[in-house]
């Protein structure tokens, strides 16, 4: 376990409960890109499995948590593009 490694993902994760809320509440997509969304997610369930097969340690909850939460983010996107579709017809 590493302190730094904990650091960064509670600074990165510590962001996504903003933007879940801001795309909640705004129901727009402006300014998110679903391909960043996707490379994080991959990231971070990259770093759980790495985890999970060398050293496994309660960091690897960080990693569960951030990766849930960019799930949402991603829901989020494309309910509102659902909605902004809808909103067009």
């Amino acid at each position: 376990m590493s302190i730094f490694e904990i650091i960064m993902l509670v600074c990165f994760g510590s962001a996504w409960p903003f933007s879940i809320y801001k795309s909640y509440k705004s129901g727009k997509n402006e300014g998110k890109s679903i391909q960043f969304l996707f490379i994080v997610l991959l990231g971070y369930m990259s770093g759980f499995t790495h985890k999970v097969i060398y050293c496994f340690d309660y960091v690897s909850y960080l990693y569960v948590l951030n990766g849930f939460m960019v799930s949402i983010d991603i829901l989020l996107y494309f309910r509102n593009n659902r909605k902004k579709k809808s909103a067009l017809n």
